[in-house]
């Protein structure tokens, strides 16, 4: 199933295609139910009628659902409606590090807080052995406060928490 603007899944009313990514279109949406803007990942119907794949992406929401820190996207959970799956996430204003990057170069003084909030990130999400595997500037937005988040641990990796050797 693919949304459009007013189309409803679940408790959830799709109002804008925000863009695609790896594992489907991407849906700003109003969650009706808490009144809240969120946003959609969309599987596609070939993703979602494969049994692995399905599993994979279960197990990748859960991995996601348990990140918790200010400078990673949250993961609100999953929504199923008439066969099609979404996840739900929170919705995060402002442009992509890519954007910012292609209108001129960040200076110093702004980079290195966006830095600083990408490492910790990146370390929270090290903590509870998780890769992100796809980490680019138009996967990290930063908010009009400053607030740099990242996005898209769709491709996330749990690694063994067994000790390396």
């Amino acid at each position: 199933m693919s949304l459009s603007p007013g189309t409803r899944l679940g408790h959830y009313d799709g109002t804008s295609l925000l863009g695609e990514g790896g594992m489907g279109q991407v849906w700003q949406a109003t969650d009706t139910q808490l009144n809240r803007e969120v946003a959609l990942t969309i599987l596609p119907d070939a993703f979602a009628a494969d049994p692995d794949r399905l599993a994979r992406f279960q197990r990748e929401a859960q991995i996601l659902a348990s990140l918790n820190h200010p400078n990673i996207a949250q993961t609100h959970g999953i929504e199923e409606a008439e066969g099609t799956r979404a996840l739900v996430l929170e919705l995060v204003e402002g442009p992509t590090l890519a954007d910012r990057i292609s209108k001129r170069p960040i200076p110093l003084d702004e980079a290195l807080p966006i830095a600083k909030q990408i490492v910790e990130a990146l370390e929270a999400a090290d903590e509870a052995a998780v890769i992100h595997r796809d980490l680019k500037p138009a996967n990290i937005k930063v908010r009009e406060d400053g607030t740099v988040k990242v996005l898209d641990f769709g491709l996330v990796q749990a690694l063994d928490p067994a000790p390396v050797r």
